[in-house]
């Protein structure tokens, strides 16, 4: 193919979710990196997709995680074509069907020679961010990759999120008949992960700190800051890490939990909870918040309500076409030839 138009595609990359409750423990060991889990940790797993619909025999639609990340890829491929970017997207996961490595071998059956790659976790972890990239290089040999390592702060990201926030925190306002303050969350990693450093390039010498934890805390300052003309202000909100792990070891807080414990024994009377490391429904805002969290409110003697997914959001496909184009420029778009990884 010397000499031959270079064909661009866009590659988004996401967690990937079981079809069915049987196929747990097989996609448990994918997130582990093929450690084996406890059978009562599967078994538990088991109970908390099967709340959320999860069944023994495939549904008449995907899970919710499937079904809103490949709606994304759609849209977002809508969205490039009437940008005048006539370039198909593609969508990967990293732990289940559709695999990164048998998508990154399709797009170059398609005649793909340069991959931008998008993950749907906008805050840079090397616990989740960091795999996804090692997987995309690992597929595309040969192939040119600009991989966009996080976007935490892009202001279309945080208007999509006080979008969604604005109406049910005013509802909850008026409910209550006194301000509701907003928890704000992200998806916990344990803290060996942050601890850790490594080399900012394959030949320096200097360590990189992990940035997820500061970045998540900034997408939500940056909604917060959205939220103002809605008379939202600092000491309407808190944030906290949720979904710590089961299988031990320590993660990153502060808990959902204890958040809750001292909202109530400041006085408050209910929680808006708003996960902003989540792009659309899965397991994690399904159960854990749906089902868990309002649990636990209810226990403490608060109410809990929760802003809307993201999912099909306008101003999220927005923000993804405007970095799948190049157009936002606040980014790094890592450049590499993926030969020899």
């Amino acid at each position: 193919m010397s000499g031959a138009p270079r064909r661009s595609a866009v590659l988004l990359l996401a967690h990937g979710t079981p079809d069915v409750l049987g196929e747990m423990a097989e996609y448990l060991s994918k997130v582990t990196g093929g450690r084996a889990l406890p059978n009562e940790v599967v078994s538990e797993l088991q109970h908390r997709y099967a709340q959320i619909g999860l069944g023994e025999a495939p549904g008449k639609e995907p899970p919710p995680l499937t079904k809103w990340t490949m709606a994304q890829g759609r849209l977002l491929e809508q969205a490039l074509k009437a940008d005048g970017r006539d370039e198909r997207v593609y969508v990967g996961m990293r732990n289940w069907h559709p695999y990164i490595a048998d998508v990154v071998g399709q797009m170059r059956l398609d005649g793909v020679t340069r991959i931008r790659a998008v993950c749907l976790a906008p805050q840079n972890s090397r616990t989740s961010v960091g795999l996804y990239r090692r997987a995309v290089l690992a597929a595309a040999s040969g192939m040119e990759v600009e991989f966009v390592a996080g976007w935490a702060e892009h202001p279309l990201l945080a208007k999509a999120f006080a979008e969604r926030l604005r109406p049910v925190w005013q509802q909850a306002c008026a409910e209550a008949g006194r301000r509701v303050p907003v928890l704000f969350t992200a998806h916990s990693v344990p803290c060996r992960t942050i601890m850790m450093a490594e080399p900012l390039t394959a030949a320096s010498t200097q360590l990189s700190p992990d940035t997820y934890a500061v970045e998540a805390k900034r997408t939500a300052e940056l909604v917060a800051e959205e939220m103002a003309g809605a008379g939202f202000g600092e000491s309407d909100w808190y944030f906290a890490f949720q979904s710590q792990g089961i299988s031990g070891g320590p993660w990153i807080g502060p808990s959902v939990e204890d958040t809750m414990k001292a909202i109530k024994e400041g006085g408050g009377v209910g929680v808006v909870m708003q996960p902003v490391g989540f792009l659309c429904d899965h397991v994690e805002i399904l159960y854990d918040i749906d089902v868990a969290f309002k649990e636990t409110a209810g226990k403490l003697g608060l109410k809990l309500w929760r802003a809307e997914s993201l999912n099909d959001s306008a101003l999220l496909i927005k923000a993804l076409a405007e970095i799948a184009s190049g157009r936002y420029t606040a980014i790094t778009y890592e450049r590499a030839s993926s030969t020899g990884v």
